[in-house]
């Protein structure tokens, strides 16, 4: 009798041109918002006030871009990294709809690029999600690239196919949602006075607060995205016996930490790359900076955009990224670009 279980996809199951549409969908609440609140210091207003959203021309708050983000990459593990060694980056995000409490999400792969590795072992496994509302609507979009185990090294590999990622967004591709206006943005309630043309190309910020990784919160968090990966609950799926941080995780604990600074760059609506440049254990004090990339206007009122790069280290000096060798430090944990929606 065939087995009923899904052991996962190997590097030689898929295949270029290959959808995946993956289940299950996921209906959010304010449970979702109060649990990420929870476990994240985040306190960006827009999410935190129904007034404030509206204050701002929204209907209401939306749930965190990052609720969203980690909900629709929940949805495609068991399809895409169950058997991964590693999530290796992110490329060409877009937030193109807000997710309110009730909307329901669902989310749809394809397979972009295979890459055999030159141990014969593993493989680099590129895929473009898709995050759909339960009115078909794109919520999100964005390509991501995990380092897959092989079935059988003697396998044949793959074509090789690498596709052509641009580095960056450009900010005219930037999605503001609809309504979004920032002329009667209220800077004591957002909690600082800092708007768009307060911050420099070039600038650097130490957002100064560290938070220790606990094993039980993380795990907790990535039961909540329903993220399924050994990698991260298993001690028997890594070598060192070790349960591995979800990189997400690490994401929304540096994106919350950077309020200290950056308190009204409020929306992200943008993923330009990132790379979990080393792995994250439990007990490690994850601590964040920015660096100001690029700056943009956008056609709607008050509101800017702001091009960010965003560190995260496990202790490491403010503004070291890589040694001489070019490679990344080894207490950095996380290099992000993303686009978000400042005043201006």
């Amino acid at each position: 009798m065939a087995s009923k279980t899904n052991a996962g996809r190997f590097f030689e199951d898929y295949a270029v041109g290959q959808v995946i549409d993956h289940a299950v969908p996921r209906t959010l609440g304010n449970g979702e918002r109060a649990l990420y609140h929870a476990l994240y210091p985040a306190r960006h207003a827009l999410y935190s006030s129904d007034a404030f959203a509206q204050s701002c021309g929204l209907p209401g708050s939306p749930l965190d871009d990052l609720i969203a983000f980690h909900t629709v990459f929940g949805k495609t593990v068991p399809d895409v990294s169950l058997n991964a060694v590693a999530n290796l980056g992110y490329a060409q995000g877009r937030w193109l709809k807000p997710v309110f409490a009730g909307d329901t999400l669902r989310s749809r792969s394809e397979v972009i690029g295979l890459k055999q590795n030159s141990n014969g072992r593993t493989g680099v496994v590129y895929v473009r999600t898709t995050g759909l509302n339960q009115s078909g609507d794109t919520v999100l979009e964005y390509v991501r690239w995990v380092m897959v185990r092989k079935r059988d090294a003697d396998a044949p590999a793959p074509e090789t196919v690498v596709p052509d990622l641009p580095d960056a967004i450009a900010a005219a591709d930037l999605v503001i949602p609809e309504g979004l206006d920032f002329t009667n943005y209220d800077f004591d309630l957002a909690g600082e006075p800092h708007r768009l043309g307060d911050y420099a190309v070039g600038e650097t910020i130490d957002h100064v607060d560290g938070v220790t990784i606990e094993e039980a919160e993380h795990m907790m968090a990535t039961r909540l995205w329903q993220n399924t990966a050994k990698v991260h609950f298993d001690t028997s799926a890594r070598p060192d016996g070790s349960r591995l941080i979800y990189g997400g995780h690490v994401i929304s604990m540096a994106r919350a930490l950077s309020f200290n600074g950056l308190a009204n760059a409020q929306m992200i609506v943008g993923l330009n790359g990132g790379a979990h440049a080393n792995p994250c254990l439990a007990g490690d004090t994850v601590r964040a900076w920015s660096e100001v990339l690029e700056i943009a206007e956008t056609p709607a009122p008050g509101v800017g955009a702001i091009r960010l790069r965003l560190v995260a280290t496990k202790g490491g000096a403010p503004f070291a990224l890589r040694g001489e060798d070019g490679k990344y430090l080894s207490d950095v944990l996380l290099d992000l670009d993303y686009w978000a929606l400042m005043p201006t």
